[in-house]
């Protein structure tokens, strides 16, 4: 399986106490915000065990990130294929960090490390971000990188709208 590395951050396999800081994170109301609210430590687990699963058939997925300095579980971050269903197809890039870990940079750092292994690694000709219309801190990320946002792309589900933003291969 692959990891990534930045100057702060390692992107690598899930592990057995991840789970603990995982669920923690999911049951955070903040956190959770604009993903149908918390969940529940059973399906956080039931999350983290796709996630490995995953990354050990494939080597490139949802990863675990982890502060390199303190060894700290901060979340995850990493490039999926679009499930079926949306009028869009090709592969998302996202992330999910624990609270204490906003506002440090962590979000862009590890995007920018799937986004490279995603160009040059997998060849992908172009790489998506979806969120919901309201989250302005991913929608900050995305603009960061680089992504740019076509209207015409966006679609609601359920109540609510999603907006895609999109960067092809430099």
């Amino acid at each position: 399986m692959t990891e990534l590395r930045t100057d702060r951050l390692l992107l690598r396999g899930w592990r057995d106490a991840d789970l603990e800081p995982w669920a923690a994170m999911n049951a955070d109301p903040l956190v959770r915000e604009y993903l149908g609210g918390p969940l529940t430590r059973a399906e956080s687990a039931d999350a983290m065990a796709r996630f490995r699963a995953t990354l050990d058939a494939r080597g490139w997925g949802w990863w675990a990130v982890e502060v390199v300095a303190t060894g700290a579980f901060a979340g995850f971050a990493g490039l999926d294929p679009i499930d079926g269903g949306l009028r869009i197809t090709g592969v998302e890039i996202g992330w999910r960090l624990a609270r204490e870990f906003w506002g440090h940079g962590y979000a862009t750092e590890a995007a920018r490390a799937c986004l490279a292994y995603g160009f040059t690694e997998l060849g992908l000709p172009e790489i998506f971000a979806i969120a919901a219309e309201g989250n302005e801190r991913s929608r900050a990320v995305m603009r960061r990188l680089g992504m740019t946002r076509d209207p015409a792309d966006d679609f609601d589900e359920g109540s609510t709208r999603s907006v895609v933003y999109r960067l092809e291969r430099p």
